[in-house]
């Protein structure tokens, strides 16, 4: 293997990682505030590639549509995570939550086929992100490095919103202490739909923003369902840190799997898990 193919290669993981990053972001804000496994969060993530597709191109006429798409979807996608919370709150303290997540990943598939079909569709790269950067022999496509730039900005400013804001020293305190929350007048209920809409928020966004580089049809959240957990699981429930490291290994891990072994780049995700659960049960950056 020569270098260059090693830095194409090692870039190419860098971004299929930040893109699980950008999902698992969500996952990890919902668990980490509210302790809710919601299996439908990838279901989010194709459902905003969906609405994406729909919005970009009712708006193609103008410069600004890519951009504006992106809030738009994260913004609709939010709704429905909104929706989706409102009917998980008898469950929220109950093991059955699992099972109720689980089915809105069969409605939200059904609602897809209903509007969109079971085409596959594509999207083109936005103006301005369609070319490539040349360093010597290594070539790197341009979206690709506007993909890790926007997901690390989108964990810096979700970490800027929970650290030094008002509505984040809220979301941290009922973490800790749900009680003293609300018996400071703080509606519970209504802080919690928040937290979900963020979450969906994000994967809605990282829907859209993952499309131009793929496909867009029904399956690719179970394509992405794997990978997002496991980014979870080995960072450590929660935790955001966890969450980029993991990503960051898993893509890579996966790049690598396809380039040596390419029928066994899937599986090479769970040895990692297997060796990390083995040394740290609570994750990376988890805690006991």
């Amino acid at each position: 293997m020569t270098f260059v193919t090693f830095l194409n290669q090692f870039i190419s993981g860098a971004t299929y990682g930040l893109v699980i990053y950008m999902v698992a972001l969500g996952l990890a804000l919902i668990f980490g505030v509210m302790s809710i496994v919601n299996l439908a969060h990838p279901s989010l993530y194709m459902l905003g590639a969906f609405f994406g597709y729909f919005i970009w191109f009712s708006l193609k006429g103008y410069f600004f549509s890519f951009w504006l798409s992106i809030l738009l979807v994260g913004l609709v996608v939010a709704a429905a995570g909104m929706i989706l919370e409102f009917f998980l709150r008898p469950l929220r303290e109950h093991t059955e939550q699992i099972l109720f997540t689980y089915a809105f990943i069969y409605i939200i598939a059904d609602l897809i086929k209903m509007f969109w079909g079971g085409r596959y569709y594509t999207l083109p790269r936005p103006p301005g992100l369609t070319g490539s950067i040349t360093i010597g022999e290594i070539i790197v496509p341009t979206y690709n490095l506007f993909i890790i730039c926007i997901s690390l900005l989108m964990g810096a400013l979700l970490w800027l919103l929970l650290s030094k804001t008002k509505l984040g020293k809220i979301i941290r305190a009922a973490v800790f202490d749900r009680e003293m929350v609300a018996m400071l007048g703080i509606p519970l209920p209504w802080l919690f739909t928040l937290v979900f809409g963020i979450g969906a928020f994000l994967a809605g966004a990282a829907g859209l923003l993952a499309a131009p580089m793929g496909s867009i049809g029904v399956g690719m959240d179970a394509e992405m369902m794997v990978p997002v957990f496991v980014v979870c699981i080995i960072g450590g429930m929660g935790s955001f840190l966890g969450a980029l490291i993991a990503s960051l290994i898993i893509g890579e891990v996966y790049a690598f799997g396809i380039l040596v072994l390419p029928q066994m780049a899937m599986a090479f995700m769970f040895v990692v898990v297997v060796v990390v659960l083995i040394i740290r049960p609570q994750g990376l950056i988890g805690k006991s």
